[in-house]
């Protein structure tokens, strides 16, 4: 791995505004839930919902959570903070995603379904570069199932190890994604594979020892806690990058500013930040036996130990 940077220091979070507002924050849109696919008795509405509370515990001023209409009402009364968006009909998409322009972030993945119309949303959000963008999940399938092998930037990756094999095989990338001496370089090959220029593109490989990598660079998560094994976790760590993303990235046009962080920077600091979540809950409850929504609620108190 001679030609991949090792970094060890974790990015700095900006420090907070005393005069922010919502908008200084910024507008995080988390979509799942189970569109197309999915069979009518299929329903996946925690996932999308787990995020998006995530997104506004990592700090974002304002969520908007993305599901199918039958399902959106169900969605808001778990995350009454957000406000609702209906996914769109397979002519709807262009249309949908274009509506996007008044969000910061977008996530995409957590309990998102399969099938012909998911596909056609992912594909068009991962060409889509007007925003930075998290996928993960079952959009992560849908590329790999979807000959989508190329993505324009900024965009986050988040796959788990299983994710990861699913998406190399469907670009031909070969390696190894589990052990801790080869991850780094497995996740920084996806990652030159993926990246069609123009944008950043960033891979958070998953598992003990979490990597992040833009091909080029890649820092490696220190801590090690067996509570995060459970359903549900990656879907808050989907949404507190998102949240960090609406809050940090760089927005279009506006003047350079000290306070903004690069995607690599976001993606550490939101890996570590879900790690330290789960630290703080298993230092008052031990290893196992966390939910997914105990972890959410111990982001706050996470990020103020990083010191923001």
């Amino acid at each position: 791995m001679s030609d991949l940077r090792r970094i060890n220091e974790l990015p700095t979070l900006p420090a907070r505004p005393l005069n922010g507002h919502k908008g200084t924050f910024g507008t995080a849109v988390l979509v799942g839930g189970a569109v197309g696919g999915s069979g009518p008795d299929h329903r996946m509405i925690g996932g999308p919902c787990l995020a998006t509370l995530s997104a506004l515990r990592s700090g974002c001023g304002l969520a908007r959570l993305a599901m199918p209409e039958p399902l959106l009402d169900a969605g808001l009364t778990i995350v009454p903070e957000a406000t609702g968006m209906p996914l769109p009909e397979h002519a709807d998409i262009g249309n949908w995603v274009h509506g996007l322009e008044d969000a910061h972030a977008i996530g995409i993945g957590p309990g998102l379904g399969r099938g012909a119309l998911v596909e056609g949303l992912v594909g068009a959000l991962i060409e889509w570069d007007h925003r930075p963008r998290v996928i993960d999940a079952d959009a992560l399938n849908a590329m790999a199932t979807g000959g989508m092998d190329r993505v324009r930037g900024p965009v986050i990756l988040t796959p788990h190890p299983g994710e990861w094999r699913r998406l190399a095989a469907a670009t031909g990338v070969e390696g190894e994604p589990i052990h801790a001496e080869t991850r780094p370089k497995a996740a920084a090959d996806l990652v030159r594979r993926l990246d069609v220029g123009g944008g950043p593109v960033v891979l958070v490989l998953k598992g003990a020892g979490t990597v992040v990598t833009d091909g080029a660079q890649y820092w490696r998560c220190a801590i090690h806690e067996p509570a995060l094994a459970v359903g549900g976790s990656g879907d808050v760590l989907t949404g507190i990058i998102t949240g960090l993303l609406a809050q940090c990235h760089p927005r279009n046009g506006e003047a350079v500013r000290d306070d903004r962080l690069d995607l690599f920077s976001i993606a550490c600091i939101g890996v570590q930040l879900h790690a330290m979540a789960a630290v703080r809950w298993a230092a008052e409850h031990g290893s196992a036996g966390m939910l997914a929504r105990d972890l959410v609620d111990a982001l706050p108190g996470a990020r103020a130990s990083l010191g923001r």
